[in-house]
């Protein structure tokens, strides 16, 4: 019998409309045909998928409130950003790569998929010269003091970023503190959960100017 997504969905007790799981399973298929031509992706099979991805995903999604605008920075292979459009098709997604290839691939899935999302080739900080989010939602693009860099001139067009973090969040606090970055910042970890087949935690941040 061919293990199914679905089945792997079912092995982590997750229940998903069946468009959803169609449209998640067509994003595998079309994901995994890219990945032979560019590195996108290490999780190339259900499970994997399953309990990185879709998790994290479902994670940052039941965080965004409705009708957000909603920036995934650097989607690399469009996590989480394509997995959230799915997932809540309430929200206003926008994708940003500032590498090339990659870019140009997440845009054919995401038009393959018929979502209504804009995949920009630019960076994050570039877009914010003219564009304003309500969240922004990243995962994997680098230590926190390294985001919060790109983002320091730009706080006036994000209303707050949500960073997907595993164990090392703390550490990584700790050095984002040092060089100044959070003076004007506040930080709240608003959803801890662990890690499916390990005993890691992984985090939600958020973090938002400070209000005076």
């Amino acid at each position: 019998m061919t293990h199914t997504l679905r089945d792997s969905l079912e092995g982590y007790s997750l229940q998903l409309p069946d468009e959803q799981v169609a449209l998640l399973e067509r994003y595998c298929h079309l994901l995994w045909d890219w990945n032979q031509k560019l590195n996108l992706t290490r999780h190339t099979n259900y499970d994997v998928f399953v309990a990185r991805d879709v998790i994290d995903s479902l994670a940052l999604a039941d965080r965004l409130q409705a009708d957000e605008e909603v920036l995934d920075l650097g989607t690399g292979g469009g996590v989480p950003g394509v997995l959230i459009a799915i997932l809540r098709p309430d929200l206003q997604i926008s994708l940003c790569e500032s590498v090339g290839k990659k870019a140009s691939a997440i845009d054919a899935i995401v038009n393959d998929l018929q979502l209504q999302v804009p995949v920009y080739h630019a960076r994050g900080e570039d877009l914010l010269e003219d564009f304003r989010y309500s969240s922004i939602v990243a995962r994997a693009v680098g230590p926190m003091s390294r985001v919060l860099k790109w983002l320091e001139p730009h706080w006036i067009s994000i209303g707050r970023l949500l960073l997907t973090k595993g164990p090392r969040w703390v550490d990584e606090r700790g050095e984002a503190r040092h060089r100044g970055l959070l003076h004007s910042l506040e930080l709240r970890c608003i959803h801890r959960y662990l890690m499916p087949g390990t005993e890691s935690e992984s985090v939600i941040l958020q973090i938002e100017p400070k209000r005076s």
